[in-house]
């Protein structure tokens, strides 16, 4: 069984800065891309960030510039850094991720649970 756990949520003030983290954990054959995904309060959700297995990024327009999304490899492990971090960055965060399992070698899409980001003025 393959699971995601997200870290690294916190209340942070307006123009501060978080980091996330979420590592994949359990029977990992191959992870393709990985992304950040989040839900404000009443919205619905919305793609943040991704990151192929090559290294290749893409991002929303409403953080570029903002954030970057990385990844280790090794630790099966992708990041969110978070800066300039703006009220309405207020969501849960949830990381995404295509994962094959070692005994059928299927991918599968495996979110994590989320961590809230609250960013007070």
């Amino acid at each position: 069984q393959v699971q995601l756990v997200e870290s690294g949520g916190a209340l942070v003030q307006a123009g501060g800065s978080l980091r996330l983290s979420c590592a994949a954990s359990g029977n990992i054959f191959s992870i393709n891309a990985m992304a950040w995904y989040r839900q404000a309060p009443g919205k619905q959700r919305e793609s943040v960030a991704t990151i192929t297995s090559g290294g290749s990024t893409n991002y929303a327009d409403s953080v570029k510039g903002r954030f970057t999304i990385s990844r280790d490899n090794a630790k099966n492990t992708v990041y969110l850094q978070m800066n300039s971090l703006r009220p309405e960055d207020t969501a849960v965060y949830y990381c995404a991720a295509d994962i094959a399992n070692d005994y059928d070698y299927r991918y599968l899409e495996v979110w994590g649970q989320g961590t809230l980001v609250t960013v007070f003025s």
